[in-house]
């Protein structure tokens, strides 16, 4: 009783100076922040609120329940593919449990055999030989049922991780603008860590404590059923608490990991901003923001805590007076000559077993309560269906010829579906031909390439190719097909080279020829092969940090020719180059354009010159298109005014 309770003070004394030091640690930037602020008004501070998601607490029915059949069903299905390494481990389990239960029996004979019948020097060597042999093979069993359910274990998570990472992917893009990146990498890393350890490593200990507990009844039933029954009085309160115990853990483990999923959001969207930060001075606020929602975190690890010392506590005070009231009655049972003194340290020893198998039957419970809780959050992603899939669909059989048509196409994006994007757009795009769109900021022109890609699928109407429409294509083959590159370019951690053969349908087949076509063909040759030491081979940073702007960008130009694409997608491709790259650049494109359908968004005057036809946007349709010349003589046109304001962007 002792001991629980110092256990419980240490934690709550630690975990509240770890939240008193963290707290501390902000009271400069909160008073920094309020100094910041009193220059706009005397009477004019708001301080800054933090908003977080409010996660429903109701599950299934609206109640928290004990896991229903189908979820443990859901939890066996993770294991059965490991189910050789676990039966084995529950083989050396059931051995290992014999075992005890014998050397435990034969210790109550071994004392009586000592104090009562007084045998010999060799009785007892050779009694206490077989002991040996016993605890021996012991040993080796425990040691293999710990071996193999920590090796399954590793597997699992491996295995569900994937499983979850997988089914991440092949999500719509959609669904990551609901879904921030933090969360969905605490989903990968924790919640899928907290499911395949309950299922291995907790499961064997639960499982060791449900056979110890079955067996040591066994054994005091079998050695004195009145003392027996006794002690049976602990085993009902212990159920109903934990019963509402379990329930309480599946529901706040969710809580919790949801907290943590919107604390990994926070870190890792400033973390990945952090020039931002630094250049607005938010350094402190963001640690407000990243402390409060900690704040939120710890107070339900409070009262998780709170709970589980209760429920622990009450389990160790009733288990421990329980033994001391059998030790009691054990004793009247031995004056009465009903018991004998060996007996009675054989049941002891079998009561202390029940009492460790009771609490870790609890932590088991507890445990396979919090892997339901996360395990929900997993099912959400396993579960979910993308709206458009990775694969799957026509496949032509020839080459595109690059004829596009977006046919009565209305759009909105899922998360602001009140906010109409196109209504009712219609455009064709000839094949063979330089398309550009110009328009106002947000008059979609970018919108256009994400559904031309099928990053999203329209509202209703649709977008054809060659006649087809994309809906019914692979998508897979029709990405393929395109060569993009967007306006703020995006390069992966790894080399020059690698992120040129992303692009690559299969980089292991383009030759070091191809490579070096593209690279010059996009005017990024020249810099590579003189300016980095390692050229291809040179690292390019997180998010390609270490290149500059320009250098970025025709690198991911380059990436879009590796494939050698039928149609080429450019969002303002040309916009991070300095005016005698882009020229060069543009020299490049015009070889390269010609045989394929070029649709680019326009961001400079040069860039839309030399198109064949300009189509310009206005609030979601087709407001004016031609030719440059075209639309430059039309006096009322939008196309002149944006010309006239510099507003093709």
């Amino acid at each position: 009783m002792a001991l629980s309770v110092a256990a419980m003070c240490r934690n709550s004394l630690l975990t509240c100076f770890v939240r008193d030091t963290r707290y501390s640690s902000l009271r400069y930037c909160r008073t920094l922040l309020k100094r910041q602020s009193a220059p706009i008004s005397k009477n004019f501070y708001v301080p800054i609120r933090v908003v977080t998601r409010t996660t429903s607490n109701k599950i299934g029915n609206g109640k928290v329940s004990l896991f229903s059949k189908a979820e443990f069903s859901r939890l066996y299905s993770l294991v059965r593919s490991e189910k050789l390494r676990i039966i084995g481990a529950m083989v050396s389990l059931g051995i290992y449990t014999v075992l005890t239960m014998t050397v435990t029996y034969q210790f109550g004979k071994l004392v009586d055999f000592i104090i009562v019948t007084r045998r010999t020097k060799d009785d007892l060597i050779k009694f206490a030989a077989v002991l040996g042999g016993l605890l021996a093979l012991f040993g080796i069993c425990n040691f293999s049922r710990i071996y193999l359910m920590i090796v399954a274990g590793h597997k699992i998570t491996l295995k569900l991780r994937q499983k979850v990472f997988d089914s991440i992917m092949k999500q719509e893009v959609a669904f990551f603008d609901k879904y921030k990146t933090g969360e969905l990498v605490n989903r990968l890393s924790a919640d899928a860590s907290l499911v395949s350890q309950s299922l291995t490593s907790e499961l064997g200990d639960g499982l060791k404590s449900v056979l110890m507990f079955g067996s040591s009844i066994f054994m005091t039933f079998y050695m004195s059923p009145k003392l027996a029954t006794f002690g049976m009085l602990i085993v009902p309160p212990i159920v109903v608490f934990a019963v509402y115990y379990g329930r309480f853990v599946k529901k706040i483990t969710r809580d919790i990991q949801d907290g943590l999923s919107r604390a990994n959001a926070i870190a890792q969207e400033n973390i990945s901003n952090i020039r931002t930060v630094k250049a607005f001075s938010n350094e402190c606020r963001t640690m407000q923001s990243y402390a409060s929602t900690l704040d939120e975190i710890f107070k339900l690890m409070v009262t998780e805590s709170f709970r589980k010392g209760t429920f622990n506590t009450f389990t160790s005070l009733t288990g421990q007076g329980m033994f001391f009231s059998v030790i009691f009655y054990g004793g009247v049972l031995i004056k009465n000559n009903a018991m004998t003194f060996g007996e009675l340290s054989s049941f002891l020893m079998f009561m202390v077993y029940m009492g460790f198998s009771i609490t870790g039957m609890a932590n088991f419970y507890s445990s396979i309560n919090k892997s339901v809780g996360s395990s929900l959050r997993l099912w959400e992603i396993l579960d979910r269906v993308p709206a458009i899939p990775v694969s799957g669909g026509l496949v032509p059989e020839e080459e595109p010829r690059g004829h596009i048509v977006f046919q009565n196409v209305f759009f909105s994006y899922p998360t602001r579906s009140h906010i109409p994007i196109f209504e009712d757009l219609n455009l064709e795009i000839s094949e063979g031909n330089i398309t550009a769109l110009v328009g106002a900021s947000g008059s979609g022109k970018s919108t256009v390439a994400a559904i031309l890609l099928r990053l999203y699928d329209p509202n209703s109407g649709a977008v054809l190719l060659d006649g087809i429409d994309i809906s019914e294509l692979d998508p897979m083959w029709m990405r393929q097909q395109i060569g993009f590159v967007g306006q703020e370019p995006v390069l992966f951690s790894g080399t020059i080279r690698d992120n040129i053969l992303f692009g690559a349908s299969d980089p292991s087949s383009v030759t070091d020829e191809e490579l070096l076509f593209v690279a010059k063909e996009a005017n990024c040759l020249d810099f590579i092969m003189n300016d980095l030491a390692k050229g291809f081979d040179t690292e390019v940073g997180e998010r390609g940090l270490l290149l500059s702007g320009g250098q970025k960008q025709r690198v991911a130009i380059a990436r879009a020719l590796i494939k050698n694409p039928k149609i080429l997608l450019l969002d303002e491709a040309t916009s991070a180059l300095d005016s005698e790259s882009e020229h060069l650049v543009h020299d490049a494109m015009e070889r390269i354009m010609r045989g394929r359908t070029v649709l680019t968004i326009a961001h400079r005057l040069s860039t839309i010159k030399n198109a064949d036809e300009i189509i310009v946007l206005d609030k979601g349709r087709v407001a004016q298109k031609g030719s440059y010349k075209q639309l430059l003589e039309a006096e009322t046109g939008l196309f002149r005014k944006l010309i006239k304001h510099q507003a093709i962007v």
